[in-house]
């Protein structure tokens, strides 16, 4: 294989490995139980699968998905691609990333959390993202490109060391409430999936791998395609054997009845209880200082690079605004909702990702049929107004949120499975090739 296409491929691994995905894998091993293997399979393609198909359309056209959003309509373009920087960045995933750290680096080590510490350091760690944000130099990227082969290699440490510590273990017992059957389960984990942020993050990014892939002397005339795909296969197999392994961990990872009442008792969040737990039964408390520190200068790396990436993209569309006083609104704004906790901030997410992903998945298809079929305009703009509809009423209408009462959203084809959007996409697709049969097709070569 090409040795700029593994240069290529690890840098993909790294965009998508943000230390805070590390721990949805275990508690999904966890609390499947006996339905492991479906689970671990949908979180797998939600969680590396899709985002790694978005970056491969992502190449068929020099303009990336900001091209593709324009045969919806600019408007929706700008809209859509609004929404997603805010969720990767102020909304979700930058709090996440200290909300994590503070899980992983101070909770284990003061016996609980409390509001008090949370702000402490949430103060200090985005204080130092602020500090390097507004100054965006080379060293954020040089720390990046030391850590992510030094956590990769502690989470390979921790994997091989766990495996036969617990290889005599059974599972854990099944939540029987969430997982009733493997279709189910299959589900239940592709949903879950949703919580990397992963594939909506690939549509916003994929123009940085086609940049990669162009500076290492690829050309459209020499094809982008096959080293996109390539790259992505290295990136996918990485991804793919930690979040198999680590969900496997859960699995048989055993916690006492006493341990799961301290965790509820203190408000601790069991995702990284269980990856801080493991590493120290692994390598004692050696174990738990190394994964809580690696972690959180990770989640910093992250959290910079993110800060910085939604502030140019802000910039960018509204520059009457300038680029600090951005770096400045979304840091101040990124610690105010990391001091709700962990599990707040992963709660109130979920909804926004239920819209945004049926939405993000139906652009992927549309540009992937678009690969192989003439597709006209009126194509892209019905699939994604229904779809667009769908989802929003799919969560306004859902038992977390409640807004409205639609019974019929419930009887929807695949509503058990949180795929009704399908339907509606193929449904508007067809409509526009039988209703815009005159109008220029869409065809990437």
């Amino acid at each position: 294989m090409n040795k700029k296409v593994v240069v290529v491929g690890f840098m993909l691994f790294a965009i998508f490995f943000g230390a805070g995905n590390l721990i949805f894998p275990p508690k999904l091993g966890f609390i499947s139980g006996e339905y492991f293997w479906p689970a671990i399979i949908g979180f797998i393609v939600t969680g590396v699968g899709i985002p790694l198909i978005t970056i491969i359309a992502g190449s068929f056209d020099e303009g990336g998905y900001k091209a593709a959003l324009k045969n919806v309509h600019p408007a929706f373009g700008v809209i859509f691609l609004i929404a997603i920087y805010l969720t990767i960045g102020p909304l979700f995933a930058i709090p996440r990333t200290g909300a994590t750290s503070y899980e992983m680096a101070v909770v284990p080590f003061i016996g609980g959390a409390s509001k008090m510490s949370l702000f402490i350091f949430t103060l200090i760690y985005f204080g130092i993202s602020l500090w390097l944000a507004i100054n965006p130099s080379k060293m954020v990227d040089r720390v990046g490109a030391i850590l992510t082969p030094v956590l990769l290699v502690s989470i390979v440490l921790l994997v091989i060391r766990s495996l036969f510590i617990f290889s005599g273990h059974a599972h854990t017992p099944t939540d029987t409430a969430t997982f009733t059957s493997g279709t189910g389960s299959f589900f239940t984990g592709f949903t879950e999936g949703y919580l990397t942020m992963d594939a909506i993050a690939a549509i916003a990014f994929s123009v940085i791998v086609l940049n990669a892939i162009k500076d290492k002397g690829f050309t459209k005339e020499t094809g982008l395609m096959k080293p996109t795909i390539a790259a992505a296969l290295i990136a996918a197999a990485a991804l793919g054997f930690i979040y198999l392994t680590l969900g496997w961990i859960g699995n048989h990872y055993p916690l006492t009845a006493n341990q799961l009442a301290d965790i509820e008792s203190n408000g601790l969040d069991i995702r990284t209880y269980l990856l801080t737990h493991i590493s120290h039964d692994a390598f004692g408390i050696y174990g738990k200082i190394l994964i809580g520190l690696i972690v959180t200068l990770a989640c910093l790396t992250t959290s910079i690079g993110l800060i910085v990436a939604v502030s140019e993209y802000f910039f960018e569309i509204f520059p009457r605004i300038p680029y600090k006083a951005y770096v400045v609104i979304f840091t101040i704004f990124s610690m105010l909702l990391a001091n709700q906790g962990l599990n707040a901030v992963i709660s109130k997410s979920v909804p926004v990702l239920m819209i945004l992903y049926p939405i993000g998945m139906t652009l992927v298809l549309l540009v992937l049929l678009s690969k192989f079929i003439p597709t006209p305009r009126l194509s892209y703009q019905i699939a994604m107004a229904l779809v667009t509809i769908v989802a929003i009423l799919s969560v306004l209408s859902s038992k977390d949120v409640g807004l409205l009462h639609m019974p019929f959203m419930d009887h929807l084809p695949l509503k058990a499975q949180s795929m009704e959007w399908l339907l509606f996409a193929l449904t508007g697709y067809v409509l526009g090739l039988i209703f815009g049969a005159r109008q220029p097709k869409i065809k990437y070569n």
